[in-house]
């Protein structure tokens, strides 16, 4: 077990339990059919917006429409603040202000949403 193994794992399952609320909306999965939110799969990279089975606010849409893509900076700086970012969308959210869950849950949605489990992800020095 490497030193920073443990610590890691912790944040795994801290961003697990931090998506729990997530799941009644959003999924993690490539074929999750329809749901009240769009799915997260492939998240980071993807143009906000982006899901083209799901039917975005006019706010989401005009991001799509800017180009705007998903990073690991812009997915922190939504959750600490959805409204701040995407004013008027759809999804009522108050954010996370807790930069430990609000990573955590980051790390959790960016590794689960792109097809590599989360524990493969090593944690940074």
């Amino acid at each position: 077990c490497r030193p920073d193994s443990s610590s890691a794992i912790a944040e795994e399952e801290s961003g697990r339990q931090a998506f729990a609320p997530c799941r009644a909306c959003h999924s993690l999965e490539e074929d999750a059919g329809r749901m009240a939110g769009p799915s997260l799969f492939g998240l980071i990279g993807r143009r906000v917006g982006g899901d083209l089975s799901f039917s975005y606010s006019p706010v989401l849409r005009a991001a799509n429409a800017d180009n705007l893509v998903w990073t690991p900076q812009r997915l922190q700086e939504f959750l600490l603040d959805p409204e701040d970012m995407f004013p008027g969308m759809w999804m009522s959210y108050p954010g996370i202000l807790d930069e430990t869950v609000r990573s955590a849950l980051a790390q959790y949605i960016a590794t689960s949403s792109n097809g590599a489990p989360s524990s493969t992800m090593q944690a940074s020095p």
